[in-house]
């Protein structure tokens, strides 16, 4: 395998899970399999994470309409008529292996666009999947709360802990549950699902969101695939939250902006928000080259796409 080659598998293993048990295991078999990580690691250990460009002020979001800020990676924070809901919750240094305050992962370009301290009452947290730069356990401690629910893919609640929400739902592709009058269904996406590599039973998840007179389609991770098509209605989108990198050289898993802009437009979105980019380095194309790979594939219909810095707002009335 070559160097690039290992670079990669390390990286991947880190996001979906190394598949031991252990620091020490953890350690050994990804030295085995990819020992450039561990220069890697070691190197990012003197990196600073860069601060956002942007920092949104949610305290001044209106009750009415729908406002919404990009946190970074998969992490949006969404207002709609009142209801405050929070998709792939990631706001730790670093995603990968937990073990106690360590964690074996990979480390952040940029810091979230606002700190767990300064989020608003979250009424709905909205999980994909289970990989861990997507469902980040220490984020999910520090919001767990009684005035919270959990909307997430099947056969991931063990990883939770559900008597410290309001509640927690899985949902299979099709199925739907109501949360605060925002009705969500679980939408098949292109992906898997397991997040130690042999538990494989774990589920994945888009989401069809609605709320009132909103609709908004929750890409989660996604490779390419016409799965959306089957959504468009005379009613369209308001909003797709769609996943834009990590594509080189993991095109099996995940889309391109190309692939992400048709799917959108197949499943009738008006406004297209890029996610999965900036944030972590989990793929070998150059950071800023899926936002301007969208706007190209946008050409004339760029005005469609919002949010393309980390820490900007949109807000529809």
């Amino acid at each position: 395998m070559s160097e690039q080659g290992r670079k990669g598998l390390s990286r991947r293993w880190w996001v979906a899970g190394a598949g031991v048990t252990g620091l020490a295991g953890a350690a050994y078999s990804i030295y085995q399999a990819a020992p450039s990580f561990w220069r890697q690691y070691r190197s990012e250990m003197q990196r600073l994470i860069r601060p956002p460009q942007h920092v949104p002020d949610p305290g001044r979001w209106s009750g009415k309409g729908m406002h919404l800020a990009w946190l970074g990676h998969s992490t949006v924070l969404l207002k709609v008529d009142g209801f405050t809901i929070l998709t792939d919750p990631v706001f730790s240094e670093r995603a990968g292996l937990n073990f106690g305050p360590v964690t074996l992962g990979l480390k952040r370009l940029v810091a979230p666009a606002l700190s767990l301290e300064k989020l608003p009452r979250v009424d709905l947290i909205v999980l994909s999947h289970a990989h861990m730069d997507h469902f980040d356990i220490p984020s999910l401690r520090a919001l767990e709360s009684r005035r919270t629910e959990v909307i997430t893919a099947w056969g991931t609640t063990d990883l939770l802990r559900p008597e410290r929400y309001r509640s927690v739902r899985e949902l299979r592709w099709g199925e739907e549950a109501t949360a605060g009058g925002v009705k969500l269904r679980g939408q098949q996406v292109n992906h898997w699902g397991a997040r130690m590599r042999s538990d494989t039973w774990r589920g994945y998840c888009g989401y069809v969101i609605e709320a009132g007179r909103y609709r908004i389609l929750f890409g989660g991770d996604t490779a390419d695939t016409h799965y959306f098509s089957g959504l468009a209605s005379a009613r369209g989108f308001d909003l797709a939250v769609m996943p834009i990198g990590a594509y080189n050289p993991w095109i099996r898993y995940h889309c391109t902006p190309e692939q992400a802009w048709r799917m959108a437009n197949e499943a009738r979105a008006h406004y297209f928000l890029p996610v999965h980019h900036r944030t972590f380095a989990l793929g070998r194309e150059p950071e800023r080259e899926p936002v301007e790979r969208l706007f190209n594939a946008a050409g004339a219909r760029h005005e469609r796409i919002v949010l393309q810095a980390i820490g900007q707002e949109f807000h529809l009335s």
